[in-house]
């Protein structure tokens, strides 16, 4: 029965085979003479590893029940459609089987996956470039490596190298696979940078009339082997090789050669690593202003127009110029018709110049005004402060909600923040470090100030060698501290911030020799409406000449000083809104005990000081470390009470006092330094100018101006014995942070032009006596580096002073001069840092050359 049954499935078997195998073979047949239309019965996906079924099927488009024609263009455009992905190396669509009634089919999608980056590296490059080139290539772990990426990352990389002044870079994509990822494979960038390419010579043809050096100058970011181009890159750069023609161009359209065109340029090698250009230029004629003339302007006369464009028949036909009277571009100090019509809300403005008739050489120009409406500031949005409260950054800005849109306000408030000193002023003023959002259907606008914290407290650990000795110095600067934070849970890590306060505690010692101890505290807005700053501060400093006798320390001499300030400060709103106006109380205690280092005219006592201070301060550079442009300017009064004039006593030659009617009467030589002194009396009288000025690119010049004067009110009582000036050297106090004041002169030895007279209170038998001092300094920087984690500036500095004991010794023109160079870093847990060497002219003979070591700022 068994035997029976198998041969009975046998024969069926044998049977029905051929019409199995014929169904599928129909199936998988494709007869392109006879396209026939298929329902979609089903879609299978084979050879995918990184990516599901469903996600390659939703690519193609094909869905369940959909009709396609086989052959025909769906399934071409499915083929297509995956391929224009670049994850496959190959895509192949067919019929996998037909249904009974053979218009259902389906589908079975064979795909190969291109194999992915497991990892790249580069290898001829630097590693501070690897990061650059990262984020320029954007590539990621497990993405595809088709032709196209590996021939835009090489274009990518070469163009990278090509910016830096390497023309002649190589670069190959060498492909491994990964024995240890499955499908994937490692990518290496050989890098070969080849000789960096310089440009040596311009020739310019061509131009009869115009200089050579105006358009070297005008052509900004291509730079011959000039002398003038000292500080300028000299690397060939493709993309500012197109601007600067243009901008050559421009240079023939300032002199009035309106129909000036470029003939010719070549770029050639002249010998290895290094460029010659030529420009021919065809200059044409020169043409002049004939009439000007305005229209569509309702708000400002035209008279008005006219004194801002400073134009006048009969001028050079100047587009150039024109162009930045009408928008900008020029000095900011400039007013232009743009400027002038938003500083009074018209932000959607329009001028545009059109030459209505050209006859000979004279060209009639109609200036056409499309003044719109004003513009109402509607958001102001900050971004970025992430530590700094919101308050801090708003109450600097000059831009409020409701007010009319004022160009002037809106550049004056990107200034301030960026002085501000708790975010990076490099960032704040570039582009995308702010954006106007303008709403011309409303007539309104937003700003938004993009901000980035950079680290503003700064920590001291330090020690260093200062008068002969050895000292060591604590001390940390909170500078965005908030109080009001100070109970707040979870502020204190380490201390509270976010106010920009400024609390500061500095200690400094070498042992028993000396101490000094110092603390600060700042409020920028004290009542938080007004630009309305409280200063105080106390310190105390300890000196003494400590020396072991008999294994007894002692302490025959010393001097002591211990104070206390305090100021307010306010904004004006005359002469302009730039000024602030500090008024301060001051007292300050000397005691000296057999103190004969030679620094006061007397040395044993205690004198008492009791000030008022009034400071005029104008500040209006761009920000705080590298000030491009702008300005410092500083007057200040310091004034006690005229002692001296109220007294009515004097001594006898026993040291009795004695009564007497006048202050006239009273004879000071039979005075002993301490009841001459206990009381101390002067008038103080401080100048300080300062401008910068940006000459090209970031080079700038500063220059500064500085005069001092420490007055009497009572000739017979004379000089104070503090608060006068010692001027050389690098300008650190050392251990004399009170009682004088010290002014840096580069090239000298320090307070070596400082005048040292006999003095008949002092056992030395002589004591500096600097009380009128000029200074005048030159200096040109340039940065190296311009982050938030350092600015570092190289420069060359010039300068002269002097200092005199009496005002009718004062000779502005007897001055001593000195030149060197130098360089600082500003790092934001340290503070300032520097080096200058200097050479003094006019010093004593064998002293010349002079190093001299900065830390702070030094004026």
């Amino acid at each position: 029965m068994k035997m029976r049954i198998g041969r009975i499935l046998t024969l069926l078997t044998l049977l029905l085979a051929p019409a199995l195998l014929r169904a599928q073979d129909v199936g998988v047949e494709v007869d392109y003479n006879h396209p026939q239309k298929y329902s979609i019965a089903g879609i299978k996906v084979e050879g995918n590893t990184y990516f599901s079924d469903q996600q390659i099927i939703s690519q193609t488009g094909l869905r369940q029940g959909m009709e396609v024609t086989v052959p025909g263009e769906d399934l071409s455009n499915v083929v297509r459609r995956l391929w224009l992905q670049r994850f496959f190396e190959d895509v192949a669509v067919e019929i996998d089987s037909l249904n009974a009634t053979r218009d259902s089919a389906w589908f079975r999608i064979r795909i190969q996956e291109r194999p992915r980056m497991s990892r790249w590296t580069y290898t001829g490059v630097k590693s501070g470039e690897k990061k650059d080139l990262d984020e320029r290539l954007n590539l990621r772990r497990g993405g595809e490596f088709s032709e196209y990426v590996e021939k835009t990352s090489t274009d990518i990389i070469k163009r990278y190298y090509a910016e830096k002044g390497f023309l002649l870079c190589d670069v190959k994509a060498e492909v491994q696979r990964d024995s240890v990822i499955k499908n994937a494979i490692r990518v290496n960038f050989a890098v070969d940078k080849g000789q960096k390419v310089r440009i040596r010579d311009i020739n310019f043809i061509g131009n009869e009339h115009v200089k050579e050096f105006k358009l070297a100058r005008s052509m900004k970011k291509t730079k011959s082997n000039k002398i003038y181009n000292f500080f300028s890159s000299k690397k060939f750069n493709e993309k500012e090789y197109l601007n600067d023609k243009k901008a050559a161009l421009s240079a023939f359209n300032e002199e009035g050669y309106r129909d000036a065109r470029l003939v010719r340029d070549s770029v050639y090698y002249v010998e290895p690593g290094k460029l010659a250009i030529d420009l021919e230029f065809e200059e044409g004629d020169k043409y002049y202003f004939r009439d000007v003339t305005w229209t569509g302007n309702s708000v400002y006369g035209t008279d008005v127009l006219n004194r801002v464009v400073g134009i006048n028949k009969g001028d050079v036909y100047d587009v150039v110029t024109m162009e930045k009277h009408l928008y900008g571009g020029g000095k900011q100090s400039e007013m232009d018709v743009t400027k002038l019509y938003r500083d009074n809300g018209f932000l959607f403005f329009n001028v545009t110049p059109v030459e209505t008739n050209i006859q000979n050489d004279s060209v009639d120009v109609e200036l056409r005004i499309s003044e719109g409406k004003q513009a109402t500031l509607n958001n102001i949005i900050i971004n970025g402060n992430d530590l700094t409260n919101e308050k801090v950054v708003r109450r600097q800005v000059f831009t409020r909600p409701g007010y009319l849109f004022s160009q002037s306000d809106f550049e004056r408030s990107i200034r301030e923040i960026a002085s501000l000193g708790q975010f990076d002023p490099e960032a704040i003023m570039k582009e995308g470090g702010y954006s106007i959002i303008p709403n011309q259907l409303d007539n309104t606008v937003d700003l938004v100030y993009n901000v980035t914290e950079k680290p503003s407290s700064q920590l001291e650990v330090s020690g260093g060698w200062g008068g002969r000795t050895f000292v060591a110095t604590v001390g940390v600067s909170f500078n965005n501290f908030s109080t009001h934070r100070m109970f707040e849970r979870g502020a204190w890590r380490p201390v509270p911030l976010g106010d920009a306060q400024n609390l500061a505690f500095r200690f400094q010692t070498n042992g028993t020799y000396y101490t000094a101890l110092t603390a600060s505290f700042t409020e920028p807005w004290l009542f938080g409406k007004k630009p309305t700053s409280l200063n105080l501060s106390a310190y105390y400093t300890r000196q003494t000449n400590s020396y072991l006798a008999l294994n007894i320390l002692s302490h025959d001499r010393e001097m002591e000083v211990f104070g206390f300030a305090a100021s307010l400060g306010a904004r004006l709103k005359w002469p302009d809104n730039y000024f602030i106006l500090y008024n301060g109380f001051n007292w300050q205690t000397y005691k000296l005990t057999n103190w004969y280092s030679g620094y006061f005219i007397f040395d044993d006592g205690m004198a008492h000081n009791i000030n008022y201070t009034a400071s005029l301060v104008r500040n209006s550079t761009d920000q705080q470390i590298y000030p491009r442009q702008g300005s410092e300017f500083s007057l200040s009064l310091q004034l006690t009470p005229p002692f001296s004039l109220l007294r009515k006593y004097d001594y006898d030659s026993d040291g009795n006092k004695v009564p007497v009617s006048s202050y006239k009467d009273i004879n000071y030589d039979n005075w002993s330094g301490r009841d001459r002194y206990k009381w101390i009396e002067y008038h103080k009288w401080k100048f300080s100018a300062t401008n910068y000025t940006k000459l090209i690119g970031d080079l700038v010049l500063m220059t500064r101006a500085q005069f001092g004067y420490l007055g009497y009110y009572n000739r017979k009582w004379g000089y104070s014995p503090f608060e006068g000036f010692l001027v050389g050297g690098d300008g650190m106090s050392g251990y004399y942070s009170y009682g004088t004041e010290v002014i840096s002169l580069r090239g000298y030895e320090n307070y070596s032009l400082t005048p040292y007279e006999p003095s008949a209170y002092n056992s030395n038998g002589y004591a500096y006596a600097g009380n009128v001092y000029d200074k005048f300094s030159v200096e040109l920087r340039y940065p190296v580096i311009l982050q938030p984690s350092s600015t570092i500036y190289a420069l060359a500095f010039a300068e002269g002073g002097n200092c005199w004991s009496d005002i009718k010794k004062f000779n502005p023109f007897q001055i001593k001069r000195s030149a060197g160079v130098g360089v600082r870093i500003f790092l934001p847990m340290v503070g300032l840092l520097g080096v200058d060497w200097g050479w003094g002219f006019d010093g004593p003979a064998g002293q010349k050359s002079q190093f001299h070591f900065v830390i702070g700022q030094q004026f």
